[in-house]
Parts: C-alpha cells; sequence; structure tokens
C-alpha cells in the first residue's frame, strides 16, 4: 500500500505529510527548542529541575570540552551508558553538538556485550556512571576507548545534597563495586572547565548518522543501527504529527509548554529517547526522569509529586503500577496520554487502566530500525485494541508472502515498511543491510502483520524467533550460543513462553554431557553471561530434544509442547 492510503483515515488534527526539511539536524532541534522555551523545565530528576537555558548551557560545556581536551573529531563515536539522570541529555546533546555519533549503551550489559557493542562501533570514548566502572574496567583493554568520563548521581545536585547521595549510594546501599579507573575524568570537573570555553558549532547534514542504535541480531550479535540526523527528526514530527489530534474540546492534545511527561523507560532505549528527548523537548515540555522503575513505591511517590499528563511505558510496568495500593491514591485530572509499545499490551491490563485513570492507553508498532515509530493507534476513543494502528505520516506498509510479493488486505504476510525513519543500514554489514532493505528502500520487519480493510493494522505472530522480554528483544540464537559454551552441555535450544508480568520468559531447554549438569548450575552460569532480561526464567533439563533429519533443533515443537 503507498503511503496516501491512510490519508483519509487519519483523525481529525493529524497532519497526513511532515516537513522533512523543517529542521537541518538533531542539534538544531535542540538549539532552537532551548532559546525558544529557555526558562521552561525541561528535564527533572532527584529533585533537581534543569531548564531548557541550563541544559543547552550544560550540553554546550560538555561539547566544548570534547572539541578542546580530546583529539575527537566529527564522525567518531562516543559511548553513553546511563540510566535515566539528567548527565544523560547533557551528554549525548553535547555529543552530538560535538558532531560525535552517539551509542546508545544498556548500563544492564554484561561485560562480553559491552566488549561486543564497544568494539564493533569503534567507540573512542565513553560517558557512564561510577555503578559500572568496575565492568568499564575489565572491558576496557579489549576495547579502543581512549577516553573516559564518569559521572556519579549527585553530579548535579546541590554540593552538600550531592555528596550525601554519592556516600549512600557507594556506602551505604553498595552499590558501587571497588574499581581503579585513574584515567577517568569527572562528569562535575568536565561540565566546570568546558563552562570557560566555547563549542565550536560542526556543520552536520540530514544524512550523517547521529546514534548507533544496537538492536538484537538473529545471528545472535547485535547490530548497530545507523539512524541518520534524518530519520530521527522525521520520526519526531511523525510522532508529533499524531500528538496534534484534537482532543474533546476540539483542541490539540498536546499544547506547547504545558505537559508534564513521566520518562520511566529508558532513555537509552530508542522508543523514549524518540519521545522524550525529541518530542517533549520541540514542545517545550517538561520530562521527569524515573531512574529506578523497578522500585514501585519510589516511582509512585514520584508521580504524588506532579499534576502529570504523559506516561510513555509498556505493559509490565502498567501491571506492577496498579497492583501497588498507593496507585489509586494519585492525580490522573491531568493524565491525557498514556502511550504503550515495546511489547503487546495484554487487554486485560489496558482495560483495568483505563477503569482507574480515566484515560485509554495507545499501542503503537516500531522498531529500532524505524527510529521507531512506524504506526500508532489515534487517541481516546478511536484507539482500537489488539491493532498498533495506523501507519505514522509519510510512511507506508505492506505485506508480503516469501516470494516477495505484496499481498492484498487482509491477508497476512510479512510486515514491510517504507518512510523517512527507516534506517541507513547496519553500521559496518552490508549484507545484513541488503537482506533488510530493498533497492526500493523497503524494510523487512520480520514480523507476520495483517492490514485490515479499514487500513489499520496487528501484528500477528513473528517470522523470526525473537523473543520480547518486557519490551526488550532477546534472540535464541544468543541465547544457546551462549549457553553452548558450558563444559556441562551438548545441545540446547531457547524459546520464548508467555509471563504475566513481563510478557514473554525465555523457557531453555538443555541436553546434558556425560556426568550431567545441574538446573542450578546453568541458572548461575546464565547469570553471569546474560543482562536480567535474557536470563532464562524457565530451565529443563532433558534427554533429547526434536531435531530435523538434517539435526536442526525444532524449536516449534518445543513451543507446542511449553
Amino acid at each position: 500500500m503507498q503511503a496516501d492510503f491512510w490519508n483519509d483515515k487519519r483523525p481529525a488534527g493529524v497532519p497526513s505529510t511532515i516537513d522533512i526539511h523543517a529542521y537541518a539536524s538533531v542539534v538544531e532541534v535542540f538549539e532552537r527548542s532551548c532559546k525558544r522555551f529557555a526558562d521552561r523545565p525541561a528535564f527533572s530528576n532527584l529533585g533537581v529541575t534543569l531548564t531548557y537555558a541550563e541544559l543547552e548551557r550544560h550540553s554546550a560545556a560538555f561539547a566544548a570540552w570534547l572539541q578542546q581536551h580530546t583529539d575527537l573529531k566529527p564522525g567518531d563515536r562516543i559511548a553513553v551508558q546511563m540510566p535515566n539522570v539528567l548527565q544523560y541529555p547533557i551528554a549525548v546533546f553535547g555529543a552530538l553538538r560535538a558532531g560525535l555519533i552517539v551509542v546508545n549503551t544498556n548500563p544492564l550489559y554484561t561485560e562480553r556485550e559491552m566488549r561486543h557493542q564497544f568494539k564493533d562501533s569503534g567507540a573512542r570514548a565513553l560517558v557512564y556512571l561510577n555503578m559500572f566502572g568496575k565492568r568499564v574496567q575489565e572491558v576496557l583493554p579489549d576495547t579502543g576507548i581512549e577516553y573516559l568520563i564518569e559521572a556519579k548521581m549527585g553530579d548535579l545536585l546541590p554540593a552538600a545534597k550531592g555528596w550525601l547521595v554519592n556516600t549512600v549510594v557507594d556506602k551505604l546501599k553498595k552499590m558501587v563495586p571497588a574499581y581503579h579507573l585513574p584515567q577517568a575524568h569527572a562528569f562535575k570537573h568536565v561540565l566546570r572547565a568546558g563552562s570557560s570555553l566555547t563549542a565550536q558549532s560542526v556543520a552536520l547534514t540530514l544524512d550523517d548518522i547521529a546514534v548507533l542504535q544496537y538492536t538484537g541480531g538473529t545471528t545472535g550479535l547485535a547490530k548497530g543501527a545507523m539512524l541518520t540526523h534524518a530519520n530521527l527528526v522525521a520520526n519526531m514530527l511523525q510522532v508529533l504529527a499524531c500528538f496534534s489530534q484534537h482532543g474533546p474540546d476540539g483542541q490539540q492534545l498536546i499544547k506547547e509548554g504545558q505537559e508534564v511527561m513521566i520518562a520511566p523507560l529508558p532513555l537509552y532505549h530508542i522508543y523514549a529517547f524518540t519521545a522524550n528527548c525529541m518530542c517533549m523537548m520541540v514542545t517545550g515540555n517538561h520530562n521527569v526522569l524515573i531512574t529506578n522503575p523497578r522500585d514501585i513505591p519510589g516511582f509512585i511517590k514520584e508521580l504524588g509529586k506532579w499534576r502529570f499528563s504523559a506516561l510513555l511505558g509498556l505493559n509490565t510496568l502498567f501491571v506492577a503500577l496498579m497492583d501497588h495500593p498507593g496507585f489509586r491514591q494519585l492525580d490522573f485530572s491531568a493524565l491525557k496520554v498514556t502511550n504503550s509499545g515495546g511489547t503487546a499490551l495484554v487487554k486485560a491490563t489496558a482495560e483495568r487502566w483505563e477503569q482507574l485513570t480515566g484515560c485509554r492507553i495507545v499501542e503503537g508498532y516500531g522498531l529500532t530500525e524505524t527510529s521507531p515509530v512506524a504506526s500508532t493507534n489515534p487517541y481516546g476513543s478511536l484507539a482500537r485494541l489488539g491493532t498498533v494502528g495506523i501507519p505514522v505520516a509519510g510512511t507506508a506498509f505492506k505485506v508480503i508472502d516469501d516470494d516477495g510479493n505484496a499481498l492484498p488486505l487482509g491477508e497476512r504476510g510479512e510486515l514491510c515498511i517504507k518512510g523517512p525513519q527507516v534506517m541507513k543500514g547496519y553500521w559496518q554489514q552490508p549484507e545484513a543491510t541488503a537482506q533488510a532493505l530493498d533497492a526500493e528502500g523497503w524494510f523487512k520487519t520480520g514480523d507476520i502483520a495483517v492490514i485490515d480493510p479499514d487500513g489499520f493494522t496487528r501484528i500477528v505472530d513473528r517470522k523470526k524467533d525473537m523473543i520480547i522480554v518486557s519490551g526488550f528483544n532477546v534472540y535464541p540464537n544468543e541465547i544457546e550460543e551462549v549457553v553452548m559454551a558450558h563444559p556441562q552441555v551438548a545441545s540446547c535450544a531457547a524459546i520464548g513462553v508467555p509471563d504475566e508480568r513481563s510478557g514473554e520468559a525465555v523457557k531453555l531447554f538443555v541436553v546434558a554431557r556425560e556426568g550431567g549438569v545441574s538446573v542450578e548450575d546453568l541458572k548461575t552460569y546464565c547469570k553471569a553471561n546474560f543482562t536480567g532480561y535474557k536470563v532464562p526464567k524457565h530451565i529443563v533439563v532433558r534427554e533429547s530434544l526434536p531435531m530435523t533429519p538434517v539435526g536442526k533443533i525444532l524449536r516449534r515443537e518445543l513451543r507446542d509442547i511449553a
């Protein structure tokens, strides 16, 4: 289907086109917004609020320091490994202003995952929180990283409070394992030194890469999706177009400079990056960063401080919030946007949320490779549960059969996406890029979908065997490859099984070598080698696994058994 097929299907107020050349780069979006909304709050965290003017000043200091205290050149890669703290937007926009490419890195990565990402991206600098210092020290010799910038939780707090927070995190909560990185520059000192310098503006084009966003690979190793300034600017404008839908009062839904957006999803994940860092900024709105959304009582206490109008989350988070008795006591009178993404929304969750808050959860669809939003439901009563809505402005969907032929509406096939938000390709992986993107720019998602005659799309299955745990992609091949390195494992297979909390969980089937292996031993091994969400929740030791005549393990049969 061409993009214009959906034009008459959009709700009132939502344009069908975007002006891709409205901004020359992500940096221009940032600088224009900081000027325009200078005295408005931009980000809040740990009781500190930065205005747009302060954010601009800190990021300029960060950029100036990078330009004058390192030999990093435009196009060099800088990895940023932090949870939702104020240092994240400062570092990311500072790096982009210095012309660098940001490599978003999950702070929960294990050493194995960090090594791969740092080496593959060729990162020359790393900004990290001191809690991860020990892991940084372990992996550093195997990478090309030359510059370390170390942040602490209390960096942007008033001196006494900052010292207290850092001491509590380190000594009381024992959250900072011992490490030794004397060459690291303190984030605070970088800002201080940079504040007396002038950042040189760098000529950027829409075609330049802004971010390398790593996505699990079906081959087991994560690939870096090259997201250009054009991709991110386009997706920001596309999401903004959805936000301009008219509410019941005939006014557009998201108003400039009046909204408080709660940001529990990690900014290093492309979904929150586009929505919280880009969309809220261009509208001069306020982001409240939640550093540890797993601490539900702490999260609810923070929610109680704000008249929040928007919340970005996913199924697991919504359930955890609603299960806490304090949630019902919150003031939802200003809440008008609850967006769900990253993993399928459960119908019962959506219905319960609407009953408790009076706000309907709206589900969309996207991938790292599409920056990420590809489609979304209209807001309010127009939202259709069980679908991912209609493609965002300027975007076309089609479904194809195994031979690549387009299928008619109502038939299931592999979903393909075309639009200005589709990545440039995979970093230094021409073959993988050619497999995913055809000559016309259609991106093959690997998801099986049905486009209904009225234009709404349903995701019905996955072509790949990918497992989605709390919005994060887990690839069975990667799990199996690592588990196979265990000396007592003869063969294994990983599948996804339904899970009430996380949408799906990893289930691992193992056939042991002579002498056997215990489930406890396997659990310990997995915990040492995988980020939390990849660790198998269920492990079964079996005599054998179902296989094809040529010895390929049949995951489908295991799923049927499970």
